[in-house]
């Protein structure tokens, strides 16, 4: 008879995470969350699911193919997990009206989830990084918000030469638009073919865009316009001059390359009018982060969004903001050899207690470790059936515990071996002592051997 054993997997697209997967989500969860208070930002959250109109009321219906939406059993109302944390912030701040302060500084770490084939650096479920400013309408908020993005990745050991912030302005990229011939009505469909310039084969971008009504010459100037970009150092005003656009469709980046500059991040920019965001809530400055050799997708997108939290009934609010997801990022990370073998950045333990097998000493090994957990210190002792002080010192060492505890015939004087593994000292400490011992240790008090 055939097996009718079946080997459940998790569902494509979406991921286990073992320790050391976990290691890394909070490695880049602390970079995320430093950066963030560092800057002045209050962390918030929301529902794992919205309504289903949250999200079609500024995309319409045609968003739903991309989202994991349900009824309830027996109900009436539609919902949705969410996609985008963007939405939920708008719902969140329209509901406080005129009572937050201003400026409004949040952040949030969720998880998204989307309806989508699964690739390279975009799954269907990913966990999140926002960051809003909301109640400022001047080019200072969207340079704060820029500084929180780069301090983190420069807190993970990304450089300029590593990431590049490319910059642009959504009023830049209509006045290119409308230079070359493209309508009015069809601004949106045109800034959606430039955001997906890059990953398109060069005859279809060719072919979408003679669709929007550009002759040759002018499909020949888009791919021009939208695939250069000037470093940082240079005023924005150069990138309009070079393309023939207005010096006036520029003036809120010349605006933001002051802010930029007393933040010392004109380094990590660049101006590049072939980045404009496709969602249609961005209405000024957007931009994004990209890796340098440019291996990778976006590893983060943003920009300002005035008027979003209108659309859901609250006070006129200039905001803006980003996400920047895990996923792109910790490629990024382990393409660098920034993840240190993974396994190094679990948490290390304080001590690790061994036994020799003698029975006091087995009488003491829990009680012992215990009292360590009691004052703070993480504790462990092996699960293991041997009581081989070699293979009990390998595991503490693979563990990469900072301090060894062994527990042999001493402990009827009252005393325990203590070897410190990052040394390779040894001392004799009295059981009494132990704990104000290791705790004198580790906080770095110099003890004789």
């Amino acid at each position: 008879m055939a097996s009718s054993r079946h080997i459940f997997q998790a569902p494509k697209g979406m991921r286990d995470f073992f320790p050391e997967d976990m290691a890394i989500r909070h490695h880049l969860e602390q970079a995320w969350r430093s950066a963030s208070i560092r800057h002045g930002f209050d962390e918030i959250n929301g529902p794992t699911f919205e309504h289903l109109e949250l999200y079609t009321i500024k995309s319409g219906d045609g968003i739903v193919s991309e989202l994991f939406s349900f009824q309830r059993s027996g109900g009436q109302t539609d919902y949705a997990l969410r996609a985008e944390f963007t939405p939920t912030l708008a719902r969140m701040v329209a509901a406080k009206g005129r009572s937050l302060t201003v400026p409004t500084k949040w952040f949030a770490i969720p998880d998204l989830f989307r309806a989508e084939r699964p690739q390279k650096g975009r799954l269907r479920e990913h966990r999140q990084w926002n960051v809003d400013i909301l109640g400022v309408a001047g080019p200072e908020a969207d340079a704060e918000v820029i500084a929180v993005a780069v301090a983190a990745l420069r807190g993970l050991g990304l450089g300029p030469e590593d990431i590049r912030v490319r910059i642009s302005h959504r009023g830049a990229a209509a006045s290119m638009l409308a230079a070359l011939g493209v309508p009015e009505d069809r601004m949106t469909e045109a800034f959606g073919l430039i955001d997906k310039r890059e990953k398109l084969p060069s005859e279809v971008f060719t072919e979408q865009a003679a669709a929007l009504g550009l002759q040759a010459s002018g499909v020949a100037k888009l791919d021009e316009m939208t695939g250069s970009r000037i470093s940082g150092d240079q005023p924005p005003a150069s990138i309009a001059k070079t393309h023939g656009l207005p010096v006036e469709s520029v003036a809120e980046l010349d605006a933001l390359a002051s802010e930029l500059d007393k933040r010392g991040l004109l380094p990590f920019c660049d101006w590049d009018l072939g980045i404009v965001r496709g969602l249609a809530y961005y209405t000024g400055t957007v931009w994004e982060i990209h890796d340098a050799r440019g291996a990778f997708r976006a590893i983060a997108g943003g920009g300002r969004y005035d008027g979003l939290v209108e659309m859901f009934e609250g006070p006129s609010t200039p905001a803006c903001g980003f996400g920047m997801g895990d996923v792109v990022l910790a490629l990024l990370l382990a393409d660098r050899g920034l993840l240190d073998g993974d396994v190094s950045l679990c948490p290390r333990p304080d001590v690790f207690v061994l036994s020799s097998g003698h029975d006091q000493a087995e009488d003491l090994l829990v009680p012992i470790s215990t009292g360590l957990r009691d004052i703070g210190l993480h504790v462990r002792h092996t699960w293991k059936a041997t009581r081989n002080i070699g293979k009990q010192f390998k595991e503490a060492g693979s563990c990469r515990a900072r301090i060894a505890v062994v527990l042999g015939e001493e402990v009827g004087s009252g005393m325990a071996s203590v070897k410190d593994l990052d040394t390779a000292e040894q001392f004799d400490v009295s059981l009494g002592d132990l704990p104000t011992w290791i705790t004198r240790r580790l906080a770095g008090g110099v003890e004789r051997a």
